[in-house]
């Protein structure tokens, strides 16, 4: 495994982002391990962050100019780090995110931040995507803005979870939306990294044992 996919995972287990135990995930399944961005918490773990995220879109982005959007709530933190560290590496992109409840009063509306205008690409950062749910909402919110694409997707780990068929969750949202989803690792990284440890043969099997039924077949 590359190292710095093992520095990724290092930075998510110290960061408490990434847990092990019995979690029920947004899709309603009962999961033996967790990754919440709302456990970030310090200047310094939001600001590592960013630079994985953007470390990941130089590499399949590159130095192309979009929008980031950062769905509510957890997103917002994503697409702001890596706004900045995106600008560290000479890249100035804008960056928006939703609000839960549409305003009614002031400057109004769901939308904090740049709103994109028609024709320019969005890129969608979020946390994780286990069934596809989240991306969804992300879409019929994004739906509003006429003429806008969303060009990528950029999560934490892709859980290799089956969606709605067999197929993993993020080959369905590439199917159903026409953009590629990326992720920084994913759960077989994972294991590799706790494979190291003898200690954690447990939460090893747990995950193992998790994937056989709800694993995707590609």
């Amino acid at each position: 495994m590359e190292a710095y996919k093992v520095e990724f995972i290092k930075f998510l287990e110290d960061a408490g982002v990434l847990k092990f135990g019995d979690f029920t995930a947004k899709s309603g399944r009962k999961i033996p391990y967790f990754i919440n961005a709302g456990d970030i918490k310090t200047g310094d773990q939001i600001a590592k962050l960013g630079e994985f995220y953007a470390k990941a879109y130089l590499e399949k982005v590159g130095n192309k100019r979009t929008v980031l959007y950062g769905p509510a709530y957890k997103g917002i933190s994503i697409a702001v780090s890596s706004a900045v560290a995106l600008s560290k590496q000479g890249l100035d992109v804008p960056f928006f995110f939703n609000r839960k409840e549409v305003k009614d009063h002031g400057e109004g509306g769901v939308f904090v931040g740049y709103v994109p205008k028609a024709g320019e690409e969005v890129v969608i950062v979020e946390d994780v995507i286990t069934a596809g749910t989240a991306i969804r909402e992300s879409m019929a919110i994004l739906g509003h803005l006429e003429g806008v694409k969303v060009a990528a997707t950029f999560i934490m780990v892709d859980r290799k979870e089956k969606g709605k068929t067999e197929k993993s969750a993020m080959a369905e949202v590439q199917e159903e939306f026409g953009f590629p989803v990326y992720s920084v690792v994913d759960v077989y990284d994972i294991i590799e990294y706790l494979e190291a440890d003898e200690k954690n043969a447990e939460n090893v099997q747990r995950i193992r044992n998790y994937l056989a039924v709800n694993g995707a077949q590609a």
